[in-house]
């Protein structure tokens, strides 16, 4: 029984062809790199989620260096300044 509930769990997790077409082309816009082209290019969607998971790294990448940035500000002010207040709350 516990194998009849495990395959239809599983068989619920599965998403139909259309609703990957719609998924990847979703993320085809989203995608900088891959919007810029032209609509009569195809981009296949193993192609899609490798740019996704790209992108992805690069946004970390940018997070990390502007919250470096911004902890290199906040050494740089007095603790009590209007600057610092602001510094932490976009650090928070």
């Amino acid at each position: 029984m516990s194998n009849r509930r495990s395959r239809q769990s599983s068989s619920a997790l599965r998403i139909s062809d259309d609703q990957m077409i719609d998924l990847v082309s979703k993320l085809r816009q989203l995608l900088p790199e891959i919007r810029e082209r032209r609509r009569s290019d195809k981009v296949s969607a193993s192609k899609v989620l490798q740019e996704t998971c790209n992108y992805i790294r690069k946004l970390h990448s940018e997070v990390d260096n502007l919250s470096d940035r911004l902890s290199q500000l906040l050494d740089s002010v007095d603790e009590d300044s209007h600057e610092a207040a602001v510094i932490r709350s976009l650090l928070m």
